[in-house]
């Protein structure tokens, strides 16, 4: 089984606010929203999920990566939608986010509904906040978070109890995401300074379409970058009928899960093309690999791998992107969220696993190339024994869920 899952959270701080109890929306989650924006906003998500790996990888070129940007984007809209000013502006232009506001939550709300309703398949997004319970939360943002991401609201107390805040919101995340995703806050980052916290929570899991079998796993050598190997276990499918895309400095194939809506995208760099290859990544190239995709008989060889890693700061990456003023006690603008106190974001948190194996999933996150298939009716051999990327894609909406790179799959530690 494939399994894909991944945490993310915002941890905001402030002073100490009024007595306040009631932080719950009356509004009720609009289950038929618009769809009309859902292809812009996955275009715009997948812009925004190379910027990120581009920006959180920064000059190490060696580590695996697994990431879910389409759980970073959810988080941030929820606080977009808090934000006013330069401070929304800048969350919008880091995020890619084009659609005017109200839009924008609308095909959040699509996208989402249209996620959960995948069948053959467990694909689970849940959203909550987490707010000091004296706060005045603003109405218009606690009705947005309602209506357009379904979110639960809880009021817990930072202030004199933070460890047990700490302990729920932990228990929250790994309660939906099958245990995957434990101690998604680091001890320390949340403390009585803290007065809100946004999460979404993203679980995967399913079974390959057509699964490997698992008799023809051998132990074979997988090549690094430096020319050194290691001994992988590879999954191989001498005859595999599979959408396949041929460039002169990549090889990529989409690996359908069962239901046939979502899909791994394994792109092999060709020869020396790692690095061409690793610079064109961006939701322009995205789109024209899935574009030039066609059906082609293949023989297949997969590593299986585990990615698994503490939680990280997507901070510094972010502020990389453009978006500063959040961050900033004296320039942060939330106050649609919290309307009589000045609010900042204090960071952004992400923590994502992945296992991928004989039968599936199981995960908690160039532009002028000739994009021609070799002769259909040969048998073309896809071989990913060194370094590749993988996307983690829904196929009707175009949402880009997770984004990896496997530079070592004997490592299982990002």
């Amino acid at each position: 089984m494939h399994l894909l899952k991944l945490g993310m959270l915002l941890c905001l701080c402030t002073a100490c606010g009024h007595d306040y109890t009631d932080i719950a929306s009356s509004e009720s989650r609009d289950t038929a929203p618009s769809t009309a924006d859902v292809p812009q906003l996955t275009t715009d998500e997948a812009s925004f999920a190379f910027d990120l790996y581009r920006a959180q990888i920064g000059s190490d070129s060696s580590s695996n990566v697994f990431f879910s940007p389409y759980s970073v984007s959810v988080a941030l809209a929820m606080t977009f939608a808090g934000a006013s000013g330069n401070t929304a502006s800048q969350i919008a232009s880091a995020m890619h986010f084009t659609l005017p506001p109200e839009r924008l939550h609308t095909a959040f709300d699509a996208i989402d509904l249209q996620l959960e309703s995948r069948e053959g398949i467990k694909l689970n997004v849940a959203n909550s906040i987490w707010g000091q319970r004296t706060l005045a939360f603003g109405k218009p943002f606690l009705d947005t978070l309602a209506i357009d991401y379904g979110s639960e609201v809880r009021g817990v107390d930072f202030i004199g109890a933070t460890n047990q805040a700490t302990a729920a919101i932990d228990g929250w995340v790994a309660d939906h995401t099958a245990g995957k995703i434990q101690n998604l806050f680091p001890p320390g980052s949340l403390d009585e300074s803290t007065r809100v916290v946004l999460v979404n929570a993203v679980y995967f899991d399913a079974n390959w379409k057509t699964q490997f079998d698992s008799s023809k796993t051998t132990s074979s050598p997988f090549t690094k970058l430096d020319g050194s190997t290691v001994t992988a276990s590879m999954m191989n499918n001498e005859k595999l009928n599979a959408n396949v895309a041929v460039a002169p400095t990549y090889t990529a194939v989409d690996l359908p899960y069962a239901g046939g809506q979502t899909s791994m995208l394994v792109i092999v760099p060709t020869g020396m093309q790692f690095a061409s290859v690793d610079a064109a990544l961006g939701g322009d190239f995205l789109k024209e690999i899935v574009a030039s995709l066609r059906p082609q008989d293949i023989a297949l060889s997969l590593p299986k791998f585990t990615l698994k890693g503490a939680s990280v700061s997507l901070k510094s990456a972010l502020r990389a992107l453009g978006m500063i003023d959040a961050f900033d006690p004296d320039k942060a603008d939330l106050s649609a969220m919290v309307p009589n106190q000045r609010l900042n974001v204090d960071d952004v948190v992400h923590q994502a696993f992945v296992r991928v194996n004989e039968s599936g999933t199981e995960a908690a996150a160039a532009t002028g190339v000739d994009n021609q298939l070799t002769a259909i009716d040969q048998t073309l051999h896809v071989d990913a024994s060194r370094p590749f990327f993988f996307v983690l894609r829904d196929i009707p909406t175009g949402a880009v869920l997770f984004v990896g790179r496997v530079m070592d799959p004997t490592l299982t530690t990002l």
